[in-house]
């Protein structure tokens, strides 16, 4: 399998699924009982998985922007509604 393979796959994966992987990885990282070559292996994976999840989120904003551009062109941003606020 090639590098751009394993690039597809990953990019299928769903977003949710993507970050619980990252989030285990940080708990492992954080117990500090992983060796050597095992924590500088789990640290490679989490930064791929941190580069994927960011191009993922640039990927959706972007998408947003274009949902939210007007007839005229013009952007209509707004500030996401603050959950807590709602309560």
């Amino acid at each position: 399998m090639t590098g751009e393979g394993r690039r597809v796959v990953a990019e299928e994966r769903p977003f949710e699924e993507t970050l619980a992987e990252l989030e285990a990885l940080v708990r492992r990282l954080e117990q500090g009982e992983l060796p050597l070559e095992e924590s500088i292996a789990a640290f490679e994976r989490g930064m791929a998985l941190v580069k994927q999840l960011g191009t993922r989120l640039d990927d959706v904003t972007q998408r947003v922007q274009v949902l939210l551009r007007a007839a005229d062109g013009s952007l209509a941003t707004r500030p996401l509604a603050d959950p807590e606020e709602d309560e």
